[in-house]
């Protein structure tokens, strides 16, 4: 289904996933002039923006984007624009151009699409995470509009949400715009989400959607 990548600790998985995002970036730039990368939010990738922000690029030549966004303040802690500003955004990164999803959350979905489309594309890497549920993006198992979300025909590339088991109406990237990038990357930690992931009982779970397909390459990377 996936290839998987595992490492023994999360400071090697850090610098292993920054230095293969930062590789496939610069090999983008150098073919087609710029280069857009769609990351997640949450507590695992932190360490993994920190060494990527470090990485020797044009950043001014690089589009960052997010999977999802809560709609909450971009000052808010609940804010994956705010943590990927602190983390991300900021050394040798500091020069990236970024492009926030929270604007959709007051009507600006076509604005936001229209941006999306207009990224350099398809993306570098769409970088997952995946919480205990078998939620990525903002795909939740409940939420209403989840065969919409898992559509990959579905021609709105950014969306609306409600996940009715977590806080915050959510922005989220359709499978339809996750799918328009040259590989997607499931970045997890910690014992339980790889069992998850290896147990049959995957294919209940919305993540299923983005392992199972067959147009963009996918990998799994994973520390305890």
């Amino acid at each position: 289904m996936s290839e998987w990548r595992c490492f023994d600790s999360r400071p090697a998985l850090d610098e292993a996933l920054a230095g293969h995002l930062a590789r496939g970036l610069a090999e983008d730039i150098a073919r087609h002039g710029g280069a857009s990368l769609a990351v997640s939010g949450g507590s695992t990738p932190t360490g993994m923006f920190r060494k990527l922000s470090r990485q020797d690029l044009d950043w001014e030549r690089v589009w960052l984007t997010l999977v999802d966004e809560r709609c909450v303040p971009t000052d808010s802690a609940d804010s994956n624009e705010r943590l990927l500003r602190e983390n991300l955004l900021r050394d040798k990164a500091i020069g990236a151009r970024f492009l926030g999803l929270a604007g959709a959350c007051s009507g600006g979905i076509a604005a936001i699409t229209a941006q999306i489309a207009a990224l350099p594309g398809p993306f570098t890497s769409v970088v997952l995470g995946m919480g205990t549920d078998g939620h990525t993006a903002s795909w939740f198992p409940q939420t209403a509009n989840l065969a919409s979300l898992l559509d990959p025909h579905n021609p709105a590339r950014v969306a609306q949400t409600d996940p009715v088991t977590a806080r915050h109406h959510r922005i989220t990237l359709t499978l339809s715009a996750v799918l328009h990038s040259r590989e997607i990357i499931v970045h997890i930690t910690g014992q339980d989400k790889k069992d998850l992931l290896e147990n049959t009982g995957v294919t209940a779970y919305p993540v299923y959607a983005a392992l199972s397909q067959q147009t963009t390459p996918v990998s799994i990377w994973w520390a305890p």
